[in-house]
């Protein structure tokens, strides 16, 4: 590990009192009023006044007609992909999932809670690369993998660090091959996409809607996740799944698998509380965000990108991606690295590291899903067709890999709308220095 602190390059920088997070809770006082409320009621557990309350204020902030809080993002995607593939292929046995013997298009560059809820339902994830402009699903690539596999039916799509993907045209190659959608905007409540000419909120663009009230998200119940819906029918059945798939029998009587995914009353309290604050939020995003992109203008990096035109994001995490000529030597293990410095260039993990010695926390970018051990036997599809098996001991690669990429020469900086403009600062002049 690298000193930092004695290294010349730093002379007269000092860490943080208090340690500069990622991303942490934002709370106002607003969200101890509801859940006391909760509790001196006495309904804590998954049903209230605040669950009504949130479900009733996100669906109509993001535009559509149902709203079902649940206890995670990922119980909502979970029910959401169960529900696509009921609706594609017919209800499951009890022992099966909806997608037995199916694959299902993946963003690859994201969270694996987005993918993991296609292996819940015995589906096979085909990984779908990413594209340089937002970071999110490539339309080309993905394009190209219905003419690999034409009989796909469902395509998941997460929207990167808070910045919408090209939707209108994942949405028409999707309608072209009778494709439904199911969209994680786990991470970008608020951001929204210019679709045939409405501004559209995230949350209200695929066929099944998922959003996330993680601790680190831009506002938090502590926990709890949302799926929305046009469908009361759909509202319906994920209530149901949610809450055992209880029958309305006196006895406890079931027909379906169901599971313990309906949000309590004390999470929708901090959501509530949360909920008038989102807009100011994505503000403070918006302003760090900007602050890194014109103090990190001089140097050899880009922010992450966005379509200014057709998006308006959500400035979730502010990221940065070093130029290819500015990286230093580093490489990756499965669970350690080695970087060097070298005069005028850097590595994300010098920076990662550099932040640390000083308190401050940044993050590698999500390692793409075709990378990941556990989905190395999975198909990967990008831009130029089938993305495995392109070389061996006399062909050299020429198949972009834009994912690998991006995770190879790209960071997460801190984002947290608490930081100060001075803190910022010093975390830009520590950037300044490690290209020194």
């Amino acid at each position: 590990m690298h000193d930092f602190l004695s290294d010349s390059r730093f002379k007269g920088i000092n860490p943080f009192e208090t340690k500069l997070w990622l991303a942490s809770p934002t709370m106002h006082g607003d969200e101890q009023r509801w859940v006391d409320e909760a509790i001196r009621t006495n309904w804590v557990s998954t049903v209230g006044a605040n669950i009504d309350a949130v479900e009733e204020q996100l669906a109509k902030y993001v535009g559509v007609q149902y709203a079902v809080g649940l206890s995670c993002g990922t119980a909502a995607l979970h029910l959401a992909t169960k529900l696509a593939g009921e609706r594609l292929y017919g209800q499951a046995k009890p022992n099966q999932g909806t997608l037995q013997g199916h694959r299902v298009f993946c963003s690859d560059m994201t969270f694996d809670a987005s993918i993991n809820p296609v292996a819940y339902e015995d589906g096979e994830a085909v990984f779908i690369d990413t594209e340089p402009d937002t970071w999110n699903m490539s339309p080309e690539a993905l394009e190209k993998a219905f003419e690999l596999y034409p009989d796909v039916r469902l395509v998941v799509v997460a929207h990167l660090y808070g910045t919408p993907g090209k939707m209108a045209e994942i949405r028409r190659i999707c309608d072209a091959h009778h494709a439904l959608i199911v969209e994680d905007a786990a991470e970008s409540l608020g951001a929204q996409y210019l679709l045939n000419g409405h501004w559209t909120e995230t949350g209200a663009l695929g066929d099944y809607n998922c959003i996330s009230f993680n601790g680190n998200k831009v506002i938090t119940g502590s926990a709890g996740g949302m799926f929305l819906t046009n469908s009361l029918a759909d509202a319906n059945k994920v209530r149901k799944w949610s809450t055992q798939s209880r029958e309305a029998a006196p006895w406890y009587q079931h027909e379906e698998i169901g599971y313990n995914y309906r949000m309590s009353n004390i999470i929708a309290g901090v959501v509530r509380g949360q909920i008038p604050y989102l807009d100011e939020h994505i503000a403070q995003k918006k302003a760090i965000y900007e602050r890194y992109k014109a103090g990190l203008a001089d140097l050899p990096v880009k922010m992450n990108p966005f379509d200014a035109e057709r998006s308006r994001p959500n400035y979730w995490l502010s990221c940065l991606i070093i130029d290819e000529d500015a990286m230093a030597p580093m490489v990756r293990g499965e669970q350690d690295y080695l970087w060097k410095h070298e005069p005028g260039k850097s590595s994300p993990h010098e920076i990662l590291e550099a932040l640390a010695a000083f308190n401050a926390e940044g993050r590698p970018i999500w390692k793409p899903m075709h990378m990941q051990p556990i989905y190395r036997t999975h198909p990967f599809v990008t831009a130029e067709g089938n993305g495995r098996g392109r070389t061996n001991a006399y062909i050299q690669r020429t198949t972009a890999d834009v994912g690998a990429d991006i995770f190879h020469r790209g960071l997460c900086l801190p984002s947290d709308n608490k930081m100060t403009k001075e803190q910022q600062d010093t975390v830009i002049e520590i950037i300044h220095r490690c290209f020194r």
